[in-house]
């Protein structure tokens, strides 16, 4: 019988999380026989500790908020473009014993929106809501798809610095603006990425649905009040599990050293989310 081999999403709260949906079905359908996936509420302050004391038979972990920067910090190796993003939602165990972050979340990113049928961008712009962690990834993932310029639309500007430094590296022009809940950007914008937890952007709903395509990260509870909007005005909107499902794909992979079974994967969410 193979080893048995173990991995977790980590974050708090974290219990709303489907990456164990995601995570087990490719499991199950690599053949992945005595391989477990669990759920662990830990915060950034007891993710070191938590990391330390794991065994040699855990090869990987997912990480949600609070804990990707602290993730990045506890790293033995990081990959540029997690470097780069100044956060990490993936801990890979090397051959070693020691621990490579990575940053699966700029492909979430990318690939939702280009699977949503995206063909590049018009005007090149793109709006982002919120400055954590997410929305470092975000713009790396816009950059990838050919954007050029990026306003951050934050409630505390002052706090926009990390966010703007990882658009820069990734070569967008930056602006950072005060929240507006007019949203005077979205109107001419190729993308818009709500980075938000679920409700702070409700304000500005029917204003997001005016960008050509949403990007609405929150998926607990939903739907969201920008997802109402989007659709209303029969826009086109791309959702939270549509990205934790393609930053999953690279996850499993990493994990399993095998390619991941996208179809079964995408299965475990087919008709989760109805707006």
């Amino acid at each position: 019988m193979p080893d048995p081999r173990r991995a977790a999403v980590l974050g708090s709260p974290v219990r709303h999380s489907r990456s164990p949906d995601l995570h087990r079905a490719a499991y199950a359908a690599l053949g992945l026989a005595g391989w477990r996936y669990d759920v662990v509420e830990c915060d950034a302050a007891g993710l070191p500790r938590f990391v330390d004391g794991l065994g040699p038979e855990w090869v990987g972990l997912s990480v949600t908020m609070p804990g990707k920067k602290a993730a990045l910090a506890r790293a033995d190796e990081r990959t540029g473009r997690a470097e780069a993003v100044g956060a990490a939602n993936t801990l890979v165990r090397r051959p070693d014993g020691g621990w490579r972050a990575d940053c699966t979340d700029i492909d979430g990113v990318s690939g939702a929106i280009t699977a949503a049928g995206w063909t590049g961008p018009v005007s090149g712009r793109a709006l982002v809501l919120g400055a954590g962690a997410t929305a470092s990834a975000a713009v790396a993932g816009l950059a990838a798809l050919g954007l050029t310029d990026v306003t951050l639309m934050v409630r505390e500007p002052s706090r926009a610095a990390e966010t703007r430094a990882a658009a820069e590296r990734f070569g967008l022009a930056v602006v950072v603006r005060a929240w507006d809940p007019e949203l005077p950007d979205a109107a001419g914008a190729d993308l818009l990425v709500s980075t938000v937890p679920a409700g702070v952007a409700d304000g500005c709903a029917a204003a997001a649905a005016r960008a050509r395509l949403v990007l609405d990260v929150a998926y607990a509870p939903w739907p969201t009040a920008v997802a109402r909007a989007v659709q209303r005005a029969g826009g086109t909107l791309v959702t939270g599990l549509d990205m934790l499902l393609h930053q999953a794909f690279g996850q499993v992979e990493q994990f399993t050293g095998a390619p991941a079974p996208r179809a079964a994967m995408a299965s475990v969410l087919s008709g989760v989310l109805s707006a």
